[in-house]
C-alpha cells in the first residue's frame, strides 16, 4: 500500500471505532436516558436513513465534480456536529436535528471514502483494498462498542455525552488524517465539456445493464442480510427461538468474529475466481444460514441446541460478507466509465439504504408473527441472489468478472510469458 491508501484504512478504522460506540446505544439513550420515549427513538433511527437518502443522490455527482476528499472533509465535520449536537440534545426537536445532521454525514462517508480506495488502487489490487478496508471497519466497530460498553450507564446522561463526545472527536482527528493525503489525479466531470449533466450522468449510468442487474442484485442482499440483523433476525430469534439478549449479543459477536478471523483466509480464495460465482457462492451460504436458523426456531432440539444453531446463523453471514468485501465494492468500480466511480459509489451506497430501510420494516413485523414463513422467505431470496449473480456473470466481460486478466494481458502486451492460468 501507498502512503495515501494506509491513510484511507487508518481512516476507515476510524470513522468506524467512533461508530462502534453509540451505535448500540442509540435506541437506549433517546427512549431511556432522555425519556423521549420508543416512538421518539424509533423516529430517530428513520431519520437517519431518510437523510441518507436525500443527500446520496446529490453526494454522487459532488464527488464527480469535486473529487471524493473535499466532500468526505464536509460529510466528517458535518457527522461531528451531529453526534456532539445529539450527545447534548435534551429535546425530540433537538434529537431528530442531530440525527439528520450525523446521518447525512455518515451516508454520505462510504461512497467518498470508496471513490478514494478506487482512486489510490489499481484493478490488481482492488479487491484486497476494499478486503482491508472491511475488516477494519468490523474491526473498529467491535472494539468501540466493546469500549463503549463499559463507559455507558444508563444512570448518567454524562456517560452518554462522553460517548458522542469521543465520536465526534473521531470523525474530527479522521478529517485531519484525511486532509494529509495526496490524491493522485483522476478526470472530473469539470474537466469534460459544458454539456455533460447530472441527468446525462444518470441516464448513462441506468443504460449501463450490468450496473443496474448490480444494482438489483445489491439490493436482495442487503435486504436479506444485514437489514435483518438488527430487526427480523433478532426478532425471530428472541420469539420463535427463545434466545436470551446476552445469547443475542453473542451471536452479533460470532458474526464480527467470523469476519475478523477469516477475511484474509477467504481473500486468497475468492481473488481467482469469477466475481459472479463467488457471489452466487454466498447466496449458497446464506440460504444454509437461514436452514440452521430455522432449526433454531422451529426444531424440536434443546435451547443449549437452538441457542448454538442461532449463533451459528450469524457467524455463516459473517463467512459470506467476508467474500463479498473483496467483490462487489470493486466491481462497482470496475463497471464505472473513467472519472464516475463517484457517481455508481453513491448510487451503490443509495441502493444499500434503500434496502436497509426496507429490510426491517418487512422482517420485523414477519418475523414476530409468522416465523415459519419468514425463514422460507429469506432463504428463497438467498438463492435468489446466487441466480441473479450468475444472471449478471453474462453481462460482465472478462476483465470485469475475472479481474486478473488485466495484469496477464499487460504481461503478454510487453512480451512477457503469460505463467497463470485461468482459474475457475
Amino acid at each position: 500500500m501507498g502512503a495515501a491508501m494506509r491513510r484511507i484504512h487508518v481512516g476507515n478504522a476510524l470513522s468506524a471505532f467512533g461508530l462502534g460506540f453509540t451505535v448500540p446505544y442509540l435506541y437506549v439513550y433517546v427512549a431511556q436516558v432522555r425519556g423521549l420515549g420508543a416512538m421518539t427513538a424509533g423516529f430517530v433511527l428513520a431519520v437517519f436513513a431518510v437523510a441518507a437518502l436525500i443527500v446520496l443522490p446529490f453526494a454522487g455527482r459532488a464527488i464527480v465534480r469535486r473529487g471524493p476528499l473535499p466532500v468526505l472533509l464536509t460529510a466528517l465535520v458535518t457527522a461531528a456536529i451531529g453526534a456532539l449536537s445529539l450527545g447534548l440534545a435534551g429535546s425530540g426537536a433537538t434529537v431528530l436535528a442531530a440525527a439528520a445532521l450525523l446521518g447525512a454525514g455518515q451516508a454520505v462517508m462510504q461512497p467518498a471514502l470508496a471513490t478514494m480506495i478506487v482512486e489510490c488502487s489499481t484493478a490488481e489490487t482492488r479487491s484486497r483494498a476494499f478486503a482491508t478496508q472491511f475488516f477494519l471497519q468490523n474491526l473498529g466497530l467491535g472494539v468501540g462498542g466493546l469500549i463503549g460498553g463499559h463507559l455507558v450507564d444508563t444512570t448518567r446522561v454524562s456517560s452518554f455525552t462522553l460517548l458522542f463526545a469521543i465520536e465526534a472527536a473521531m470523525f474530527l482527528l479522521l478529517a485531519v488524517v484525511m486532509a494529509t493525503v495526496r490524491m493522485p489525479y483522476s478526470p472530473r466531470i469539470a474537466d469534460a465539456p459544458a454539456s455533460s449533466s447530472a441527468k446525462g450522468n444518470w441516464k448513462q449510468l441506468l443504460g449501463n445493464r450490468a450496473m443496474v442487474q448490480l444494482s438489483v442484485l445489491g439490493f436482495v442482499l442487503f435486504f436479506a442480510c444485514y437489514g435483518q440483523f438488527e430487526s427480523g433476525l433478532s426478532a425471530y430469534g428472541v420469539e420463535a427461538a427463545g434466545i436470551s439478549t446476552s445469547a443475542l449479543g453473542t451471536a452479533l459477536a460470532a458474526n464480527t468474529l467470523m469476519i475478523v478471523v477469516a477475511q484474509f483466509a477467504v481473500l486468497k480464495l475468492v481473488e481467482r475466481r469469477r466475481r459472479s460465482r463467488v457471489i452466487a457462492g454466498v447466496g449458497l451460504i446464506w440460504a444454509v444460514a437461514w436452514v440452521v436458523a430455522g432449526y433454531a426456531g422451529l426444531g424440536h432440539g434443546s435451547q443449549e441446541m437452538a441457542t448454538a444453531a442461532f449463533v451459528s446463523t450469524y457467524a455463516l453471514f459473517g463467512l459470506g460478507e467476508a467474500m463479498l468485501s473483496p467483490t462487489v465494492a470493486p466491481l462497482v468500480a470496475d463497471l464505472a466509465p473513467t472519472g464516475l466511480a463517484g457517481q455508481y459509489n453513491s448510487a451503490f451506497a443509495l441502493v444499500k439504504q434503500l434496502a436497509l430501510a426496507l429490510g426491517p420494516a418487512v422482517g420485523g413485523p414477519l418475523a414476530a408473527s409468522l416465523p415459519a414463513p419468514y425463514v422460507v422467505t429469506f432463504l428463497l431470496f438467498s438463492l435468489g441472489i446466487s441466480v441473479l449473480a450468475l444472471r449478471l456473470g453474462k453481462r460482465l466481460t472478462d476483465v470485469q468478472d475475472r479481474p486478473w486478466l488485466a495484469a496477464r494481458s499487460r504481461v503478454v502486451a510487453r512480451g512477457g510469458a503469460a505463467s497463470e492460468s485461468v482459474s475457475a
